[in-house]
Order: structure tokens, then sequence, then C-alpha cells
């Protein structure tokens, strides 16, 4: 077991410390002042970037490294017994003030709180409660230190704001299996809303790490395999976040985006294990969605990520964090370390003896903001006494924190309304929006087609006779990682009962298999259930099944059995790819009983159901729905709304499969003696209630130069019964190149509505920039050649076109 980050953390010093920082002799130097003797950066109507030059020469060094500072373990020694915020005790503890504060709507109460969200040990603050504590510290910042800097408030927003009471919407990635970048958009909306109504301003989202390994239990986190999904869909959540404008809107907030890089194909699959990929995969694969945002939005933060590339971990990266991140890309806005990262140097990676050694490292490469508290950082004077760390560099970090501030609008209002707090969090429209995200991540897997070539979804009331509901977690609903409790969770159950009621139709339910104990993310220690209970539980559902018409069973993950490994002592990847536990035993048992049978999978990283895709009438991969899933469900059930969602991943059939993606090298997958290469589901997959007919891709130009453009045309169809959606995917391949190229990228997607019978042209666009490559000198090419051009609803029934590049 490696030293628990908690320990470490204590042991290189109390935060303490920060008011304890050698003075500097030479003080800062005077600044102008306004007209009316106002000093410049007070000044709303000044140009931001002058307003942060004026408060940056007014600050001595120690009121500079505060706010490369985070305040959040330490949390409880500037609070009041009852977890208020302590003025005097802030005052007392950091005269120099404090540049961010984590997580104002948890509640710690003392050292071992280590949780975004639930952690099943205390309850949270509310609406009114967290807009409180806000407005505390901020008076504090301003009315009381020397310079009246107010604070930045960061927060877990990975899909909705990760606090109590507020709107949870589906879990990353489902959201991407919407591919619906306005939809995302609209929901990171509602986030953003959220956050501000309580005082926050800074997201800690979205993650747009490209998710390649199953097993890492922080998948679902993600938006998938795909550089380009994971880019436009990160692109809408943080145009949701923080607009396209600043400063920020009053229901904005800054965004961050995580983790910079290679975080989402670890070693064994096991979080934070080495990235082992070279320069081109990098600036292939998991560049894309960073360098797409970077140049397309006002993003505002980027979080590096844990693990190590080359022998380099990201935060001690330099070449990572400056020479691409900045002097590439162009990124103006600020890098914010992961929680302990800096001091990981130290304790996990080895790279460094000391704190102070690690923040030196830190520091070099680039990272602005140490979270979620100083450790390393609280030697940054020492450093800059030293001459190890140039005041120069201390400077640039600052002015891209402080920037921040200005452009939230944090010096003219720092408070939030916290009489309106409430009012503003889960509106009506909100919980609208959240069944609407629901119904469209859902993926239809499967729906078996009976002699009359009818599928068995939707359900039809009048046939459904006796519902057999099977599933612990029909009742008790998962919501995935990063989640807090909402207001009211709609339970698939709540849904169904309230359906047959209505319909009239008899309906049951019983738990037919549990697989754990308690479902708490934040806690440690997993209790699995144990075999003979399950047999017991499988038995009475055999029973009651017996007697049923129709039976829905409901079986996946929850947010015990795959999460993030944050620790050696807190665990969360897997081995295997199956349905965890008795669950297969429950499917099997219900499945020899050739009942009509819907399988509702609630899961947030993929899995190789074999026994539920060979077995199942019907198969939805629903992922965590969200607040709303009983509700989105239930429409979905019975056909209120047409299931659209594609899958965001490539379902491998068995582990010894992986690594498993859609766009792999021309090498790969030669074949197996005791398998097949092929994927249990496709990237891009998903079926509907009703039928469509994509045509071949149809090229304005067929001919182009090698900075020319073109246009693809592709028509679709909706050829059956019902109103439905489609997922229409354009993708390239580079026929022959000087390197090698993957055999298929995709390029562009679009989602349309389509009435029965009716039919739409779409267009996509092709640049130099969805055809270049990095050649053998690392420089972006479009060399001269054919490229085949695709079409289709998924990423293997595909129509083709050739466009030649001269």
């Amino acid at each position: 077991m490696g030293i628990k980050r908690r320990e470490f953390l204590a042991s290189v010093g109390s935060m303490a410390g920060m008011a304890g920082l050698g003075s500097v002799p030479a003080l800062a130097a005077a600044a102008p002042k306004g007209a009316q003797g106002v000093p410049l950066y007070k000044q709303a109507g000044a140009p931001v970037n002058a307003r942060v030059e004026d408060l940056l020469r007014r600050m001595t060094l120690e009121e500079k490294i505060v706010q490369m500072q985070c305040l959040w373990q330490k949390k409880p020694g500037v609070q009041n017994p009852d977890s208020s915020f302590s003025i005097e005790k802030a005052q007392a503890a950091y005269p120099n003030g404090m540049g961010m504060l984590a997580r104002p709507s948890d509640r710690l109460l003392g050292r071992d709180a280590n949780v975004a969200g639930n952690s099943g040990a205390t309850e949270n603050r509310g609406p009114r409660e967290t807009a409180e504590y806000v407005n505390a510290v901020q008076k504090w910042a301003v009315e009381r230190t020397r310079l009246g800097i107010p604070v930045l408030m960061h927060e877990e927003a990975l899909h909705g704001y990760t606090a109590r009471e507020a709107t949870c919407f589906p879990q990353a990635i489902g959201l991407a299996s919407s591919f619906d970048p306005l939809l995302v958009t609209q929901v990171f909306s509602v986030a953003a809303r959220e956050m501000r109504a309580r005082g926050a301003n800074l997201a800690l989202a979205p993650v747009v790490d490209v998710a390649r390994d199953p097993r890492w239990g922080r998948i679902e986190e993600t938006y998938g395999e795909d550089p380009h999904l994971c880019g436009v869909i990160g692109k809408a959540a943080v145009i949701g976040f923080s607009g396209e404008t600043l400063p920020l809107a009053a229901d904005k907030v800054h965004a961050t985006l995580k983790h910079m890089t290679g975080h989402g194909q670890p070693e064994s699959g096991t979080n934070i294990g080495p990235a082992n990929v070279g320069e081109r995969t990098l600036r292939e694969d998991f560049f894309p969605p960073f360098e797409k945002i970077v140049k397309e939005t006002n993003i505002a933060a980027v979080m590096p990520s844990y693990n190590e590339i080359d022998g380099l971990p990201s935060h001690a990266n330099r070449w990572l964090l400056t020479d691409v991140l900045r002097k590439e890309w162009g990124f103006k806005g600020a890098t914010v370390a992961d929680y302990m990262a800096v001091i990981e140097l130290v304790s996990r990676h080895k790279l460094a003896a000391t704190g102070k050694e690690a923040a030196l490292r830190a520091v070099k490469a680039g990272v602005d903001v140490e979270t979620p508290d100083p450790a390393g950082y609280l030697s940054l004077a020492e450093l800059v006494r030293e001459n190890k760390i140039a005041v120069k560099e201390i400077d640039d970090a600052v002015r891209r924190v402080l920037k921040l501030k200005f452009d939230a609008g944090l010096f003219e209002n720092p408070y939030a309304d916290a009489a309106r707090a409430d009012a503003l969090t889960a509106t009506p429209d909100a919980i609208e929006l959240a069944r609407e995200a629901a119904r469209r991540s859902a993926v239809l897997l499967k729906n078996k087609v009976d002699e009359r070539g009818v599928g068995l979804l939707p359900l039809q009331p009048n046939r459904v006779g006796k519902m057999l509901l099977l599933g612990t977690h029909a009742k008790d609903t998962p919501i995935g990682g990063y989640s807090d409790i909402p207001r009211h969770v709609v339970s698939i159950h709540e849904a169904l009962e309230k359906e047959a009621r209505a319909q009239g139709f008899s309906f049951d339910y019983r738990e037919g298999v549990r697989l754990t104990e308690q479902r708490i993310w934040g806690k440690d220690e997993i209790e699995f259930t144990k075999p003979e209970v399950n047999a017991r539980l499988i038995q009475d559902a055999v029973e009651a099944a017996r007697s049923a018409d129709t039976i829905v069973m409901v079986l996946g993950d929850n947010e015990m059995t795959a999460r993030e490994a944050w620790a050696d002592h807190h665990l969360g990847d897997r081995i295997t790819l199956d349905l965890l536990g008795q669950q297969n035993d429950l499917a099997r048992a219900i499945f020899a009983l050739n009942k009509p049978t819907v399988v509702l999978l609630l899961n947030g990283r993929p899995l190789s159901a074999k026994l539920l895709a060979e077995r199942a009438d019907a198969l939805l991969e629903c992922w965590y729905l969200g607040q709303e899933t009983g509700h989105a469900v239930a429409d979905l059930l019975f056909g209120r709304a047409n299931p659209g969602g594609k899958l965001p991943v490539t379902i491998a059939r068995d582990p010894g499969q992986l690594p498993m993606y859609y766009n792999r090298k021309p090498s790969t997958r030669r074949g197996y003696i005791d398998g097949v290469t092929t994927p249990l589901f496709p990237f891009g997959y998903g079926l509907s209630y009703t039928r469509f007919e994509i045509s071949a891709p149809r090229l304005t130009q067929a001919r182009i130069g090698v900075n020319g453009s073109t246009r693809v045309q592709v028509d679709v169809r909706n050829v059956g019964q019902l109103r439905g959606d489609e997922v229409v995917q354009l993708y390239i391949r580079d026929d022959v190149s000087s390197v090698t190229r993957p055999l298929l990228e995709l390029k562009g997607f679009q989602r349309v509505t389509l009435e029965p019978g009716a039919s739409r042209t779409l267009e996509f666009d092709i640049k130099p920039s969805d055809l270049w490559f990095f050649n053998a000198d690392m420089k972006r090419v479009v060399e001269p050649g054919t490229f085949s051009i695709f079409v289709g609803p998924n990423s293997v029934d595909l129509k083709k076109a050739t466009l030649t590049v001269a």
C-alpha cells in the first residue's frame, strides 16, 4: 500500500503555514489610482488586463502566493462547530487571503472527509446554506484582507452540479450517447445556473479524456473513445457552463478541461496508471479534444492528469503544459492541479524527495494552482528567496488566476442571493430537461421481432398482461459517481407502478439479485452481497416470474462496483467486463422460462453482457440516467419516446480483446485461436423502434487540392411506422499514407428526427483539418491521394464514396 494522500498531506505541514511565509523586504510598488482615488483594479469599466496589472503591482509576494493555493481539507480550521464559516478564524489563519476554496457545498467536519458529493457520513449543505457560506467567505476576503481580492469557489459538475438538491442529469457517458451537442449545452447551462445561484464560480468539468479501457472505473465520466465526439460534446459542455463571451453572464461559471492527458488508457486499466503512448498517439488521439476546446471556446482552466507519459507525470511535464498547451495552442487560462497531484510527485511517482521539490517541478512545468490544499506550494516563497523560482514565474501564474476572477465579475459582485438559491434549484424546466436528456441518452441494443416482424418494444399496454419488475436497482436507483442527493430520484419501480395503474395492467416486483449491501460512491470498503442471499432472491424471483406475462429486468452496476479509484484503499477498477456477482444466474433462470423479457442496463462502464445480448428479447443500455431515470424508462418502454442514442464506445466481448476501439490501425486484429476479433457491439451502434435508410455519400467536389474543401451530401429517410431519431455518422479513411493511419475516423455526425415516410438531406463539410495528420517529422500535412468517405448509422454498416486530393 502506498502512502495515503491525506496522511501525507497532513505530514508535510499545516495550512497555517500560509500565514507564516517569510517576509519579502521589497514591498509592492505604488500603483495608479483613478480620478476619484479609486484603485484602477476596482474600476468596473476599466479593461480587464489593465485591472489585473494594477492589482498585481500592488501585491506582496505572500499575497501573490496565496492566489496559487486552495483550501479544502483544512476547512474545519476556519469553521465554527456548526460548520458555518468563521471570519475571525480565517483572518487569524490566512491574513493574506485565499485564492480558491474547494467545494463550498460540502460539510467537512474533520480530516477524514475526502469525497465529492454524497459520502454517506454527513449531509452536505443545501442551496441557501451554501450561498450563505460562500457569502461569509467572500465578505471576509473582500472586507477583511488588505486588497479585498475575492475567492474562486470550485465545485464538481460532471453531470449536473454535484451538490445536495441540485438537478442530476445522465452520467457523462450517457450524455455522449445522445450525440446531441445542443442538449449537452442545455444540460450544463442548468448546472451553471444552479452553481452560480449558490455562489460557486468554477466547475471542475468537463472530462474530455479519450477513454480506451472499459476496466477503468472512471470511463463513466468520459464522452467515450473517439477524439471527435469527445471534442464536440466537450465544447458543447463548456459553452453551457460559460457561454461564448466574457465577462461571464450572471448565471454562468468558468469551466475546467480534465485531465490532460492519456488518463483514459492507463496501464492494466487501473486508475492513474502510466499512459504508454507515444507523441503521435497523443497528438492524434488524446490531444484533439483539448486543442479544439482551447482554440474554439473561452475555456478558463485546464487540469493536468495524474498519470505519467514516457516517465514524466503530467504535473511535472513542461512540454505538455507549456510547450503544447500554451505555446502551440495559445491557452491563456489557468492550470489547476488535480487533487493531491503535486504532492503525489513525492508519495506516488517518486519524482521528488520533498514537497518543496515537487512544488518546484510543478511550477516549472506550468501548474498555476495547487489543490485541494497547499502542501508543496507552502514552499513557494522559500523557493523564490533561493532564486529557484523567479518572481516573474509567480506573477505569470497569479496574473492568470486574477483574470479568472475579473472575468467572473467577482470584484463587482462576489455574493450569491441566498434568498433565491432554493428557488433556482431543480426548477420545473430543469427537471423536464433531465427527463428529456435521459430519454435521448438511452441506446437500444436489441429488439427481437416476432413472426409478424414486430419488436417486443415498445410495449403495448393491452398486451403486457401481468408485468414483473426485477432487480434491486429498479427500486434503489444508482445515478453514478460525482453525485449528491437530488430532491427526488424517480425509480423505475415508481414509474412503472404508476404506469400500470394508468394503463390498467397488473404489476409486481421482486428484488431478484443484489450487488452490494450499500451504494455509497465515497465509502472505501465494498460489502458485496453474499451468494447465498442472492440464491434466495433468485428463487423468489423465478417463482414470481412463472405467473408473469412480461418481465422487465434491471441489471448492471452501481456507484460502488465501478468508480474512481482515488486511493489504494478506495478501489474502483475491474478485471472482468461481464455482469458482477449473481446477475447472470438470475438472467439464465428467467430466460429459461421463455417469457417476453426486457433487460435494462443501469451502469457507468460498458459491459460485455454476452448472455443478455444472446437471450434477452430486448436490451436497452441506459447508463446512469440521473434523477428522472424512472420517468424516462417508462417513456421509452411504452413508446412515448423512441430510443435514438448511439454507443460512444466499442463494447468488447472479452477482456482478452483489449484494447478495443473502432479507430484501429490496419495491422490490428489478425485473429485468435480461441475467439473472434469482432466486438459485441460496435462504436456508434444503436437501434430504433422505426427503420431508416441512409444513402451513399455524394461529394460536391470529388477532387480537391491539399488546401481545398468539399461537401458531403447524404439522404436519410424514415421507412418505418413510427417517428424516430437517427444519428448519421461520417467517417474518413486515408487510403495510403506516409505513416500508418486508422482504418476509420469519425469526422462528423448529425442527429435528426423524422416522421414516418419523411426524409432529409444532410450536409457535412470536409476541410483540410479533417484530412491532415502528423507525418514522420511530426508536422501536420494533407498528403495527395485518395480518401474513402463513409456514411452510415454506426461504424460498421457504411456506404462509401472516394475523394481524391491532388
